[in-house]
């Protein structure tokens, strides 16, 4: 019996290596589990904050506190929070066998919150039903990913690409590099809020003063799960990453003697919910006239707009993170863009159309992907695993609570120092090249938003080239994107 485990377990390895061609990119079975394990940790925080963000908390959020029906806010929180899962584990399912890359995708941040304002919290103060909102949000949502689709088959989206200038292309992966660490200082409060300054370091005097530092125990968690995780790099042990994640939980819960709850109850209503309320929601009743005539909308012109809002956010947070991370594990070809870059591009269109029939927000390629890619992955067995621990996740929820923000934000941190390096590319004696490149870079984290980012610098970008005759037939992709954002910025607020 022994003996026939072992040959299963030979075979599976052999199967594995020549699907995914293990040895072709220097890795091995292992490394790519750690990797996908690595990568869920960073991101799983998404299967409890998507559902919070898009349902305004629930049935004991912020918009019920306002007197908003608590039990449609938590069938959409139930709803969502198995759309979300399912939803991320399709889009990771078509990086691990379609693209075959280590990347992941989930609910987009920023995207989801723009979904309750819009759609939830909108409907509400348009007194709109809240689930016929949430249902009207979906159609939105629906559509944009179906132009997603057109746009993919047809190859345009990997033409927008790969049309990018290359100072672009360059400072992108070291904006997204900031943007994450930037993540990972705020999800621990090592950045804080300031009301004179808009930020701060952790207030470590201040917990000194007063005695009590359980305020600032997360922050200091993770400034030492950090550098375990750098310690550990610079000796190259293999699987820095990772291991610096479980070092950080454990010491978190430690340093708060505390143990991590396992409540399982819930999970059957939100099936029922998800059932009832969230899937194929988009076709639910009047859901459709909603989306171009409720009030919470404003009209047809208001409509068109989040489609295409939608549209370029997604596009461009996909793009962004497809060349950063693609940028870190070298997989990048002779012209600097990423490869496979058509085979991405569809995975995240179809992930978002299946988000939508699954009732939640617009599914994207997860910037959290770079930390499995610093951990090693380099082929769709990263995803893969990854999506296994979405499946356990889906019955099993409260397993992805057990690793806390200080112990995913070290690895965040890392992964932008290891992204950053990306910037020392850029030719900053050429300011055509120089400014747009800057202002990608600086952009992100200060808008908090890939996309913004890019928009910005390709505005920029546009205007350089314009103003001092550079201008050329091959900018005319970029010109084109540049204004697209121009209008959304004039039109949207996000």
């Amino acid at each position: 019996m022994e003996h026939q485990a072992s040959n299963i377990l030979r075979n599976g390895v052999i199967l594995l290596d020549k699907f995914f061609k293990l040895k072709e990119n220097n890795t091995t079975v292992r490394t790519e589990i750690l990797a996908g394990i690595t990568t869920f940790f960073a991101m799983a925080y998404i299967v409890f904050v998507n559902p919070n963000q898009v349902a305004a908390g629930g049935a004991n959020g912020w918009l019920a506190d306002l007197g908003a029906d608590s039990a449609a806010l938590g069938q959409i929180w139930n709803a969502v929070f198995i759309g979300s899962v399912l939803s991320a584990i399709i889009g990771t399912l078509l990086y691990a066998f379609y693209a075959k890359l280590p990347f992941a995708q989930a609910c987009g941040m920023g995207l989801n919150a723009f979904f309750c304002t819009t759609f939830i919290s909108g409907a509400y103060f348009a007194g709109t039903d809240l689930i016929t909102g949430y249902h009207s949000g979906l159609v939105i949502i629906f559509l944009s990913g179906v132009i997603f689709l057109i746009l993919s088959v047809t190859g345009l989206r990997e033409y927008i690409a790969k049309a990018m200038p290359d100072c672009l292309k360059k400072s992108i992966p070291a904006g997204i590099g900031l943007f994450i660490a930037f993540i990972g200082f705020q999800n621990v409060g090592i950045i804080q809020d300031n009301p004179y300054t808009l930020t701060q370091f952790v207030d470590i005097n201040g917990a000194r003063v007063s005695g009590d530092f359980s305020a600032v125990t997360p922050a200091l968690v993770a400034l030492l799960g950090f550098i375990i995780i750098a310690v550990l790099g610079k000796l190259k042990v293999k699987g820095n990453v990772i291991i610096g994640i479980l070092a950080s939980t454990v010491i978190y819960y430690l340093a708060t003697w505390q143990l991590p709850s396992l409540d399982l109850s819930a999970i059957g209503q939100s099936f029922a919910d998800f059932g009832k309320v969230g899937f194929m929601g988009l076709f639910n009743g009047d859901a459709w006239a909603n989306a171009f005539s409720g009030a919470h909308i404003g009209g047809i012109f208001n409509a068109i707009m989040l489609i295409i809002t939608f549209c370029l956010v997604d596009m461009f947070d996909t793009l962004g993170t497809l060349y950063g991370t693609a940028s870190e594990a070298d997989m990048l070809d002779e012209n600097g863009d990423p490869i496979r870059v058509g085979k991405a591009m569809m995975s995240d269109s179809i992930a978002t159309v299946a988000g939508s029939l699954f009732g939640t927000s617009t599914c994207t390629t997860f910037v959290e992907s770079a930390s499995g890619v610093a951990a090693g992955g380099r082929t769709g067995l990263t995803a893969l695993s990854t999506a296994v621990c979405f499946i356990v996740c889906l019955f099993f929820s409260p397993l992805a609570s057990i690793i806390p923000s200080a112990a995913t934000a070290p690895a965040l941190i890392y992964v932008g120092v290891l992204m950053v390096k990306n910037f020392a590319k850029v030719d900053m004696e050429d300011l055509l090249s120089a400014v747009p490149a800057f202002l990608t870079l600086v952009m992100m984290p200060l808008t908090y938003s890939i996309s913004n980012g890019i928009g910005i610098g390709a505005i920029a970008y546009t205007l350089i080239t314009l103003c001092t005759g550079k201008y050329t037939k091959k900018d005319i992709a970029v010109t084109i994107i540049a204004v697209l954002f121009a209008i959304r910025f004039i039109f949207v607020t996000m």
